[in-house]
């Protein structure tokens, strides 16, 4: 049995996101083409990566204070935060007992309090984090509601969280 809506909007409150709706249109994500998929942890500056300035160890006392900082300043300096602090963030609603993650797009509204990082919502919580700390660590994906960024908070295998953004149209040229 999947997860529902209000059970989603009631997990997200503590990081201060408003649940304003499931996307059901078609998503697209301002990745390359090929090879067949490219994560965004796996695209190079060619295609428009930008990384945070920080890696933040997974057991710094600071570590939610400091992804909180460089989530922020990536989200806003690449436009993943529209006028209205809107934006479509990447959730799993299946059971939590079911192996198959199944993955929706919604749209949320960033509160005026907020803690992605410490907020300890479950749809922001990395299940890769838990082999190097029993402590909260997130990891989510977002996407622009213009659908020209794409944002991810990630836990690297060094036992690091840092934020990347993929966003293409501003990728920088080079000429050969």
């Amino acid at each position: 049995m999947s997860v529902t809506d209000a059970a989603v909007a009631a997990d997200l409150i503590p990081a201060g996101l408003e649940f304003l709706e499931r996307v059901s249109d078609e998503v697209s994500l301002p990745l390359p083409p090929a090879p067949p998929y490219c994560s965004p942890a796996s695209c190079g500056p060619e295609h428009g990566r930008f990384d945070s300035d920080e890696m933040v160890d997974v057991e710094d006392p600071e570590m939610p204070a400091k992804v909180n900082a460089g989530w922020l300043h990536m989200a806003t300096e690449y436009g993943v935060l529209d006028s209205r602090r809107e934006f479509l963030l990447n959730v799993n609603y299946s059971d939590p007992e079911e192996v198959e993650p199944e993955y929706a797009w919604v749209k949320v509204r960033l509160s005026d309090q907020w803690d992605l990082a410490g907020g300890h919502s479950t749809a922001l919580r990395s299940g890769f984090g838990g082999l190097f700390t029993d402590r909260f660590v997130p990891e989510f994906s977002m996407l622009s509601t213009d659908h020209k960024a794409m944002l991810n908070t990630t836990v690297w295998g060094n036992g690091t969280v840092s934020t990347i953004v993929i966003r293409p149209d501003r990728r920088e040229h080079t000429v050969d």
